[in-house]
Order: C-alpha cells, then structure tokens, then sequence
C-alpha cells in the first residue's frame, strides 16, 4: 500500500505539493501590482491546486493542519472569486457585444464599479493573508505527504470516489439540464481532475487533454449562465428585442458547449468509460479502502505493529471459533472484514489520551466518512468492536448501541469479545504470542497459544479479557500453551 516515504518534490519541479506552496506567495506577489486578470487567475489557480491535494490527502492523513491551510487558502480563493467573475464576465460582454451596443455599454458600465470594489476587498484579503504561517505549511505538510507514494492503488481508489460522485451528477444534469445541475457537475468533474492531476501521474498525461477541455466546456457554460443572470439583475435591456437578441446570443453559445460536452461524454465511446476502466475494480476496491483506513489509523496509532498483531491473532480467532447458525459464507466474509479493521484502527485513541482511548477510539472512527467499499453501518460497526476491546462489557442503554438491530448488536459483541481476547494476547505489545489454534470439544472453547505462559502477566489479561466470549458462547474458554497442548 501507499506508505513508501518518498522524498517531498523538489522546487524546480513543477508539480507536487511544495511547487505549488512555494508558488502561492509568488502569485500573491503578480497580483497584488494591480489584479489584473491574468496574475489574479495564476494566484486562485496555485491556490486552488494546494486546497485540492489537501482535500485528498485529508481523506487519508488526519493531521488537522490540512484543514488550517484548506481554510486559510479557502479566504484568500474566496475573496478573488468575486474579482474573477467580473472580469471573466467582461471578457464575454466584449466577445458577444459590440462598442456600440447599448447593452455592451449598460454591462461594461455595472461591471466597472464592480471590478474596482473587489480589488480593494481582494487587497485587504491579501494583506491578511498569513505568509509565515503559509511558508511553516510549506515546509511540514509536503513531508507528509511524501508518505503517500503517487499512483499508487490508494489514490487510485480515492480517484474512483471522486468519478463515481461525478458521474451521478452527470445523470442529475443530462437529466434536468438545469444552471444548477452543470455547475454542481463542473464541481464533480473538477474534484475527479484535481485527483487524477496531482495524484496519478500517468493516468493524468493520457486523460489531462480531455480532463482541461470538458472542465472549460463546462466553466463557460457556468459564465454564460451567471452573464445572462447579470443581465437581468440590473436591467440591462433597453427593448424586448435586445433582450431577445442577447438572449439567443447567450443560448446559443450555451448549447454548442452543452452539446460539445455530450459528444465526449454520452454513449459507449464515452470518457466516462475509458476512465472507469484504468480504476479499481472487484476485489481491488476493498483491498483499496481497507489500505486507506490502515494508512489512516497508522497516522494516529502510536504502535501500529502492535495493532497488526492483534489483526493477526483476532483473525486466527474468528477462523477457529464455531460460526453462530443462519450465518451465510458472504455474512461471515463480511463480519470478518469488519473484525480486520475494527483490530487495525482500535488504537487510534491514544493519539488523544491514554485514559479512556478505547471510547475516544470510537468518536474518532465515528467522524470517518466510508471510503467507497464500506457502508456507513460496517464502519459504525468496526467502531463499535473498537470501543468494546477493553474496559466495561457492552450492554443495554449504552449510547454507542443505540439504533442497532438484535441482530447488528449480536454481530458487534461477538466481535468485541474476539478483539477483547485477541488484544489480551498481545497485552504487553511484545509480539511474542504468534499463533493460535481452536478447539470445541465436549462443550469447552480450548484456545492454545504458541508463547503463551500462564504465570506472566499477559495470562491475567487474557483470564479477564475472556469473559465477554464465555457469555456469547455460553462455554468456558480454557488457554494454554500450544507446546503442551493440555
């Protein structure tokens, strides 16, 4: 999986995180002359570039100052979006209007004004913009991002997420065609090239033509739309038939982009298709969240080696154990894969505290959005068996139950006493017991382990922690070592 530490790109390279950090301040110099166009478009593109790989690495690596410079770029963008509008909108004015067109001039004389309030807003921004703080993000955030080694399957994956969200809108706005449907499937769209861009490498060389053209498409159907509604906002039209004049102007150029849009896009040459084909597919996509939230929990973990022994010995656990009846193969599949991660992402908590983890583990899983291949009830549930590994037995009226069915809270207390048991074998966090096997005979649960001494303290954790496995099965559980076999 993607944990390969890389070293952060160089500044002479032109892509990656650190360029476009270090490209930031530079740009806020170009513009700050006079927020001309062109530097105020170079500026919001560096911006947008660092807030879209903060955006993707944030689904993974959980440091809070991804979020901090989203934030902090987000005031700045912000600020010359009003700036952008007006002058994109002046470009068009220009382009379908003429000198002497009434219109031309009623628009051109609104948006002067326009333009020179939001380059004092885009000003004042500017001078509240946090160099110093911005210049520490540049030197930390790219270090931890070069833990994320690109092209690898995880950002594949997170590719994946982004096209499936694109491509639903695609349906919303091929279906309705409304202004709101293109703009929020331009966002779709952009959020999946953001991804590919700074993420896949070569994914992007062979689709970045495609990618940039569609994403222009829809951008100008986006401006003709906010100009036709500008128009109208400030009456621009001194008649009917200039307004009607216009108006087939704007719808116009409108369709021709719609449709040249729907040239790429509808039916089985599609990019639609050529781009699901390079993602991941079947078993791939949960091998890819599963590496996600493994890649997540290691950032958090301070003892991440021991967290995968306790996989390990709670998955040697599961296979031996008797399987409650009524259960299908594809049901036991899927509880051991909520087993498996509940174990991995367990110790997330003591990123926060020592006391109490197990619970401060829980509300950390429960704020994780499902990667695409979990649903929000198997990773709810994996919380759950990560809460329950230690401390008080689950029972009713506990708020982390709450709204489970008899069945879910059967699979989630079963699962506890596993990771409970199996966490115990590895008490002391030395790695020492290994294996495990399981037996069931004459109504007795016997679990012998290979490095297992019942005098030390791990055998006290492990005579405690079987308890709640001993109320499920209704058996005692006997251990001993796997070299005596007793």
């Amino acid at each position: 999986m993607a944990t390969a530490a890389n070293p952060a790109p160089s500044a002479d390279k032109k892509s990656g995180l650190a360029y476009w950090m270090g490209r930031v301040p530079e740009e806020c110099d170009r513009a700050s002359i006079d927020f001309a166009a062109d530097p105020v478009h170079d500026l919001r593109v560096a911006l947008r570039r660092c807030r879209s790989m903060a955006d993707g690495l944030l689904a993974i690596d959980p440091e809070p100052a991804w979020k901090d410079m989203k934030k902090a770029g987000k005031r700045l963008f912000s600020s010359l979006g009003d700036l952008r509008d007006v002058q994109v909108m002046q470009e068009w004015v220009n382009k379908l209007g003429s000198p002497d067109d009434s219109v031309t001039v009623a628009l051109l004389q609104f948006l002067a004004p326009r333009e020179f309030q939001h380059k004092q807003q885009a000003a004042q921004a500017l001078r509240e913009f946090d160099r110093k703080q911005w210049k520490k993000w540049s030197t930390s955030l790219p270090r931890r991002a070069a833990r994320m080694r690109p092209g690898s399957l995880l950002f594949r994956h997170l590719a994946l997420e982004r096209w499936t969200e694109a491509r639903e809108l695609h349906r919303q706005a091929l279906r309705n065609r409304s202004q709101v449907a293109f703009h929020r499937l331009r966002i779709g769209l952009k959020r999946f090239r953001y991804i590919v861009e700074n993420f896949l490498p070569e994914h992007h060389e062979a689709w970045i033509e495609d990618l940039k053209h569609l994403q222009d498409v829809l951008g100008e159907v986006h401006d003709l739309d906010v100009l036709w509604a500008t128009a109208l906002q400030v009456n621009a039209f001194p008649d009917h038939e200039s307004s009607l004049r216009w108006h087939q102007k704007i719808r116009d150029e409108r369709e021709r982009r719609i449709e040249t849009y729907r040239d790429k896009m509808v039916g089985k040459t599609s990019r639609w298709s050529v781009w699901r084909a390079a993602l991941p597919a079947g078993k791939e996509i949960e091998a890819a969240a599963l590496g996600r939230l493994k890649l997540w929990a290691s950032f958090l973990d301070p003892e991440a080696k021991h967290s995968r022994q306790v996989s390990h010995l709670a998955l040697q656990l599961f296979d031996g154990l008797p399987t409650p009846a009524a259960i299908s193969d594809a049901d036991k599949q899927a509880q051991r894969a909520i087993l498996q991660l509940a174990a991995l992402i367990h110790e997330v908590g003591r990123s926060k505290k020592e006391k109490n983890h197990h619970r401060v583990s829980y509300r950390l899983i429960s704020k994780l959005k499902p990667p695409l291949g979990w649903s929000a009830e198997q990773l709810r549930l994996a919380g759950i068996v990560a809460r329950y590994h230690r401390g008080a037995l689950p029972r009713t009226g506990q708020k982390s139950l709450a709204g489970l069915t008899s069945e879910q809270r059967q699979v989630a207390e079963r699962l506890a006493g596993i990771l409970r048991l199996a966490n115990a074998f590895d008490a002391d966090h030395s790695g020492k017991i290994c294996d495990l096997q399981v037996a069931a005979p004459n109504g007795v649960l016997r679990i012998a382990a290979d490095g297992y001494n019942r005098r030390d303290r791990t055998a006290e954790s492990v005579a405690a922690s079987r308890h709640l496995l001993e109320i499920i099965y209704r058996r005692p559980i006997l251990v001993s070592s796997l070299r005596t076999k007793n």
